[in-house]
């Protein structure tokens, strides 16, 4: 049987990780392209990719599909190389950018006509980067969203469906200007509002200094999106530019509309504005991967007395259990700290979890 030959055009975080998804399959192989020799060494040295180059021609000469997991201004650049390769007859072509109106529009203007572009937005991330982070965990349950423009052969669409089955995500279709909409909606904006708090906040640190100090904890936790690529964002906001304009202007009424109720003194308008979020937000799947990368946090409490996070630690370690962070938060009064132990992958964390409740201790997710 003929072997299936998958090129993946940049192998960081994300194109590292469907890789290694693809890679379950023996009879596929993979070839990464990065501009730079290291990244490509760093990929070949942690098996996802079979063979690397930065020779974009040699990378997809004899691709059946093509992965572009670049950044969104990046993708475009690479679709004008690609209308100018040898690429194979009937060869699928497919994106990993968290816009698409703008990215299918512009593949169904340049692509040949021997290609099949059908946009693509795996919806999981993590908090590290490179391919060292990458895993063939990270797509796991999360929604792969495929974006075909009209006309798009159905024979196609089914075809990478399938291949995305070995990424064990969730593939679901929609249209492009509504995948934009809802993405601009609980991921693009979030991080504006991440961002603009983090700066308020900052502005007010100039004149008082507690600010920063008291900010550590639960401020850092709803901000932590704040702390991503400056130039990806950037480029983000500004190829989803009129769906982000609408947010921003329903999220301006939001604001004045509860500011209202603050200026008027009224209590009930004000409870039902919480009591309408908790609500919202507790009917929302626990644990299930979505557009903004979860947390996976666990809080144990401990005495405070030496060896007790070695103790942890070790335990964790002897069970091969990956830990990527670890803070201690002593924001109690009692005699207990609280040590925050973060992991790469949910399956991680259940294991830690279940570890060290066999081992007595006191072990709760935020």
């Amino acid at each position: 049987m003929k072997r299936t030959t998958i090129a993946v055009i940049g192998v960081g975080l994300i194109g590292g990780s469907i890789a290694l998804s693809l890679k379950r399959d023996p009879d596929i192989r993979i070839v990464g392209f990065d501009v730079r020799q290291d990244f490509l060494d760093k990929a070949l040295n942690t098996g996802a990719i079979h063979a690397g180059t930065t020779d974009l021609q040699t990378a997809v000469r004899e691709a059946n599909v093509i992965f572009l997991a670049a950044p969104v201004e990046q993708i475009y650049a690479i679709l004008e190389s690609l209308r100018t390769l040898d690429l194979q007859p009937g060869v699928i072509v497919t994106d990993a950018g968290s816009i698409k109106t703008g990215i299918v529009n512009h593949a169904i203007r340049v692509i040949p006509d021997h290609v099949t572009f059908i946009g693509g937005h795996p919806m999981a991330g993590s908090h590290k980067s490179g391919v060292e982070a990458a895993s063939d965990r990270l797509f796991e349950n999360a929604y792969y969203v495929l974006t075909p423009a009209p006309g798009t052969p159905e024979d196609k669409v089914e075809y990478l469906s399938e291949l995305l089955q070995l990424t064990r995500a969730k593939i679901v279709r929609m249209d492009a200007d509504t995948h934009d909409q809802v993405v601009g909606a609980v991921s693009h904006f979030p991080h504006i509002l991440a961002s603009a708090l983090v700066n308020l906040v900052a502005g007010y640190d100039d004149e008082n200094a507690w600010h920063a100090r008291l900010a550590a904890g639960g401020f850092r936790d709803i901000t932590r999106i704040a702390s991503s690529n400056p130039r990806m964002w950037r480029d983000i906001l500004l190829h989803n530019r009129e769906h982000l304009l609408q947010i921003g202007r329903d999220w301006s009424k939001a604001l004045e509309d509860v500011m209202k109720l603050v200026e008027e003194g009224n209590p009930d308008g004000i409870e039902q504005f919480f009591q309408s979020a908790r609500d919202f937000r507790d009917g929302l799947p626990e644990r299930k991967a979505g557009a903004l990368p979860p947390l996976y946090d666990l809080y144990i409490d401990i005495p405070d007395h030496p060896g007790e996070i070695g103790r942890i630690t070790t335990l964790l370690g002897a069970k091969q259990i990956n830990i990527t962070n670890l803070q201690i938060r002593e924001t109690r009064e009692d005699i207990y700290g609280a040590l925050r132990i973060t992991f790469q992958s949910q399956y991680e964390m259940e294991k830690g979890e279940e570890l060290l409740r066999y081992f007595e201790y006191n072990v709760y997710r935020r």
